[in-house]
């Protein structure tokens, strides 16, 4: 079944071409956040305002007028200041319930996009745990990459490894320190130094392992490689807890081992863009517009961050990547010009990064903040998290709010078995239908879910929820195009509305097999939906609460 979305872009196409000779690319659908604005919507005439230099309301008035006939229109309005309003005939609607049955899972999915992009998250140095702002970051890269990939995108999930920096060196002598220290030997942790159990516990691996052997023997590279090793193991338990995946763990020392930060600097010298100053080699970031010139050569000849994470955009881009994405945290956000710059700089190509900052967090229990973990006294890793209130509460609460906003995580909220819980309201909803049908299997109903056409099914909850199936493919691509992930659970706890309205004005289970049958229907289209759209932002359908 065509989508009701393909079928009105293909309408508005037609009556562009017939009322202005206008070839449209590209029709953008939406769904009115007000119902009686109609079932779906489009702005097409105000963004055509400028090119045809007419009033929008006018334009839409003449698209209006050239639509051709279509069954799945009942009706077409313009209203101010240009948008075209188009409610779908009922009969319509209800075919989308067929077509969710048929297709199952795969409703929503998108046709194949052109073009690969890889998202790039997580990327935390491996010097110990994950954070809950890592968190975040997991649980936003994986739910954008899910829905991308369902709305038809070839995506490529990576993590980055910072294994080359000076905090790799400070991680080596604060293991070396530790390991001293078993055998009694004074040794200080570096100013710069990591303190976390796990650089006691990697010391005591390798104590176990090795013994004294590197007293006397010098042990940085052993300690490098193995602590290195050790916590990125821990990481990767931890995200795999959490239910986040990676196609690509990228190296930054193998950029280094390959030569490929030394190439990036020769390629930036020999096209004119550094110049040297007060012995350091400078970046000229503003030829790109960025607000000063940046170092990437300090005067003791160490490189700065900048210089090679510009070559590790490059060599994405080398791998056949089409667009980059990462998210990184707030922290970052003054980074963002020079990166482009630099990435423009050395591959000749502009706008192929884009960069979405996530804000900070605030955990609360009882009310107040939480700052530091009552179990070990540090910062909140996500595994605090993941034991506190469970893997799927913590990926929903992060998955409603969008990158770019401050969140508080209420961790009493969270664990609450009660409407007031988000989470525990969208798994109630799948949970729910599940139910009705278990119910219906021991009372030993008769019903039959291969109708081609609904004969019973009607009423204004009956629509309501068939109207939010409807809009699902729309979101699914929306959601993708547009980054913003947040809308996946937004809808999730708006049909969930709708389904418990529906169950309180209808009796499902009917005396009538027909009857009965078209409502289970409706609801097992609904349960594939919910439990397709949790998946989607990395959250379980339980079949029972």
């Amino acid at each position: 079944m065509k989508t009701v979305e393909k079928t009105l872009q293909n309408l508005v196409k037609e009556a562009l071409a017939k009322a202005f000779d206008h070839e449209a690319e590209e029709v953008h659908i939406e769904v009115p956040g007000d119902r009686t604005h109609g079932d779906y919507a489009t702005n097409v005439a105000l963004t055509l305002a400028s090119v045809f230099r007419k009033n929008p309301l006018k334009i839409a008035q003449d698209i209006v007028e050239e639509l051709p006939a279509c069954d799945t229109v009942e009706k077409v309005e313009v209203k101010p200041p240009g948008f075209i309003n188009f409610f779908i005939d009922k009969s319509v609607l209800l075919g989308v319930v067929k077509d969710i049955l048929t297709k199952g899972r795969d409703y929503g999915k998108g046709e194949k996009k052109s073009g690969h992009i890889n998202i790039e998250y997580v990327s935390a140095n491996p010097t110990g745990s994950l954070h809950v702002g890592h968190a975040r970051g997991a649980a936003a890269g994986d739910a954008l990459a899910r829905i991308m990939k369902k709305a038809g995108f070839r995506v490529t999930r990576e993590f980055y490894v910072n294994d080359g920096g000076n905090q790799i060196e400070a991680l080596a002598q604060s293991i070396a320190a530790r390991y001293a220290q078993l055998f009694q030997r004074e040794a200080e942790i570096p100013a710069d130094g990591y303190h976390g159990k796990e650089i006691k516990e990697i010391a005591a691996r390798i104590k176990a392992e090795h013994g004294d052997r590197f007293l006397e023997e010098d042990g940085r590279e052993h300690f490098r490689t193995f602590g290195v090793g050790h916590l990125m193991r821990n990481m990767q338990e931890d995200l795999a807890a959490f239910r986040v995946a990676f196609d690509v763990f990228a190296s930054e020392s193998t950029l280094y081992e390959k030569g490929e930060v030394e190439k990036t600097l020769e390629t930036l010298k020999n096209a004119g863009f550094t110049y040297e100053k007060d012995g350091a080699l400078f970046l000229r970031t503003t030829l790109k517009g960025d607000e000063k010139d940046r170092v990437i050569v300090k005067s003791d000849k160490t490189y700065t961050y900048l210089l090679p994470d510009i070559a590790y955009h490059k060599n994405k881009l080398e791998r056949g990547y089409d667009k980059l994405v990462d998210i990184l945290g707030g922290d970052h956000h003054g980074y963002i010009p020079r990166l482009k710059a630099g990435v423009e700089m050395v591959t000749g190509k502009k706008g192929v990064l884009e960069i979405d900052i996530l804000q900070m967090v605030r955990v609360l229990q009882n009310g107040e903040e939480l700052k530091l973990s009552k179990r070990s006294g540090k910062a909140i890793t996500l595994r605090d998290l993941i034991d506190a209130v469970g893997t799927d509460a913590v990926r929903y609460f992060f998955a409603q709010h969008s990158l770019n906003t401050h969140m508080d995580l209420d961790l009493d909220l969270a664990i609450r078995q009660s409407n007031e819980n988000p989470v525990y309201y969208a798994q109630y909803a799948h949970a729910r239908i599940c139910s009705i049908f278990r119910k219906a299997e021991e009372k030993g109903l008769d019903f039959d879910l291969s109708f081609e056409n609904f004969r019973t099914l009607s009423g204004e909850k009956t629509f309501d929820l068939v109207e939010r199936l409807a809009w699902y493919p729309t979101l699914i691509q929306e959601a993708a195009q547009k980054r913003i992930f947040h809308k996946i659970p937004a809808y999730i706890h708006r049909l969930a509305q709708s389904l418990h309205s529906f169950y309180g004005a209808v009796i499902v289970l009917s005396e009538n097999k027909r009857e009965r049958s078209e409502r289970l229907m409706l609801l097992e289209a609904v349960r594939i939906v919910i439990a397709d759209a949790l998946a989607l932002v990395g959250v379980d359908a339980p079949e029972k609460m």
